[in-house]
């Protein structure tokens, strides 16, 4: 099985969030960044389903320099190699933009199976699957929390999460899964892990490389871009009710004051 996983490095979920004020992309710069926390469940299922079936899994992500550490996690965890699509034209590209470039880079592999998250923590657009099966010209499985793969039929079947149970959904390999996080539980990178991947392979590929026109990339040719932003007012204190025999009507008051009954 020729396995690859799409991960992206993204500010830390505890950190203060904000827009760069020159460009108003995410501030990727003055706060902790790590592996999206989505992506370490792709990573773990990608690595059971190699040991399951045997082949090597390989990390995809785009992103700074800094997302190389990233890249060494997941190859601590145990994938076997990496592509790092970095270049500074890439900066501030869209959804629509990611996905032709990754896709282009994931196309050069081959792969029986691509993993991607349902979302990253920084956009929540939850749409990186889709699209890359799109341009890809895959099928594409969505909010896997199973996956089942038989190599020798050619074919792939997850319990697709819904609200009222799961759904049975069967493709033809190769395919686009996108997991959620009830599939699976990351695996810690061991120390061994970690040291070996220092010496795992790793591509580093600019835009030109990947045969990216610079034009079709970058924040100047995004289809959607922040307009303006503004920093959330502090919250204020709330209405304290004491009820002295009246707080129901206190409370109705309140509520009718703010036309909410």
């Amino acid at each position: 099985m020729n396995i690859v996983v799409t991960v992206k490095q993204v500010p830390d979920t505890w950190a203060e969030k904000k827009l760069d004020a020159a460009d108003k992309t995410v501030d990727r710069v003055s706060v902790d960044n790590v592996m999206n926390e989505m992506d370490e469940y792709g990573v773990e299922e990608a690595l059971k389903i190699k040991e399951a079936h045997g082949g090597e899994v390989t990390v995809v992500t785009m992103g700074p320099a800094k997302a190389l550490e990233t890249i060494r996690k997941a190859l601590s965890m145990g994938a076997d190699k990496a592509v790092h699509l970095t270049d500074d034209a890439l900066h501030g590209s869209d959804a629509l933009q990611t996905s032709a470039a990754l896709a282009k880079v994931i196309a050069t592999l081959s792969p029986d199976l691509v993993i991607t998250a349902t979302e990253a923590s920084d956009a929540r657009g939850g749409v990186m699957g889709a699209l890359l099966a799109e341009r890809l010209g895959l099928p594409q499985l969505t909010q896997a929390r199973k996956v089942t793969v038989d190599p020798a039929a050619g074919k792939v079947s997850i319990e697709r999460l819904a609200d009222n149970g799961y759904a049975l959904v069967e493709a033809s390999l190769p395919a686009v899964v996108g997991v959620v996080e009830k599939i699976n539980q990351p695996r810690y990178p061991s120390f061994k892990g970690i040291m070996a991947a220092k010496k795992k392979p790793l591509t580093t590929l600019s835009s030109g490389d990947a045969g990216l026109d610079a034009g079709s990339v970058g924040l100047a040719g995004a289809g959607s871009t922040v307009v303006d932003a503004q920093s959330a007012p502090p919250r204020q204190s709330g209405t304290i009710v004491k009820d002295e025999g009246d707080g129901g009507v206190k409370i109705a008051d309140f509520l009718a004051a703010q036309k909410l009954i």
